[in-house]
This record gives C-alpha cells, structure tokens and sequence, in this order.
C-alpha cells in the first residue's frame, strides 16, 4: 500500500470555499480512498473503484477495510442489492469476509458482530485480520505483476 501526501493531489471546488479532496491511500487496479473535507465539518473518506458506484466512510479505519474486503472478493459492487442486502460475492466468500464487511455497514461494531455470531471480540478481530492480509497478498500479487 502507499499513501499518497503529496498535497498536489488536493482539490478544492474552484468557489473559493474551504472544501477539498485529497488521496488518502491509493492501492492497485485504481482503487483509491479519498478523503473529503468540507469547512467546519469532520473529513469523510469515499472508496472508489472502477465499477463501483462509491460509499462514503466517517473513519478511514473502517474506508481502508471496506478497501480489503473488496480485494478479498476480487470486487463487488453494491448497486441492486437494496439497503439491506449483501452483494452475493460477499456472501459466497466465507464467514471471515461476511463480519468484515458487517464491520463497515452503519450502525454495527465489534460487541454488534461478535454477538450475531456468538463469537468474542477477540474472535472477530482474527477474522478480520485474515482478510487483511488475504486483501495485501493480492494487491502484492498484482503489483509484483505489473498492474499497478
């Protein structure tokens, strides 16, 4: 992963006004996470990909798993599948993709999840931390490939 703090990637609105965008990490395959910050409010951090319609994250934590969880799958795209569904390559992932996934949807935490599956803390966490590095190997893969 690489981040990119390079302020030449920001951009206001042209208006004058104090909102802006900036690269908050940049993966391979031209996913991004950028980060938004509008005058007098808290940055928000929208994931981007190609074919992907985007989703807008309060923490970047929670933008940066969202980014793992759509490497873990190979890709998903939300659009159809309503406000309370999960794209099927979610699903057909496995448990481990499935909680990290609840983790980034609104309104759920780690005590939230945990006890959906009767699992502890701990337990999700682990879950969590497989995806991760499921989702670096295969970024790694495609850099070690050339597909930056």
């Amino acid at each position: 992963m690489s981040r990119s703090d390079d302020p030449t990637t920001e951009r206001g609105n042209g208006n004058g006004d104090e909102n802006a965008e900036s690269i908050h990490r940049e993966y391979v395959l031209n996913v991004r996470i950028v980060e938004e910050r509008s005058a007098g409010e808290e940055p928000r951090y929208r994931f981007e990909a190609p074919r992907h319609e985007g989703i807008t994250f309060d923490e970047p934590d929670l933008a940066e798993l969202y980014a793992d969880v759509y490497f873990d799958v190979n890709g998903f795209e939300e659009a159809g599948t309503g406000s309370r569904g999960v794209p099927p390559e979610i699903i057909q992932a496995g448990k481990d993709t499935i909680i990290a996934y609840f983790l980034t949807q609104p309104g759920t935490d780690t005590n939230w999840v945990a006890s959906f599956y009767g699992k502890t803390p701990n337990q999700i966490e682990r879950y969590v931390s497989w995806v991760r590095e499921r989702a670096e190997e295969i970024r790694q893969g495609a850099r070690d490939r050339g597909m930056e």
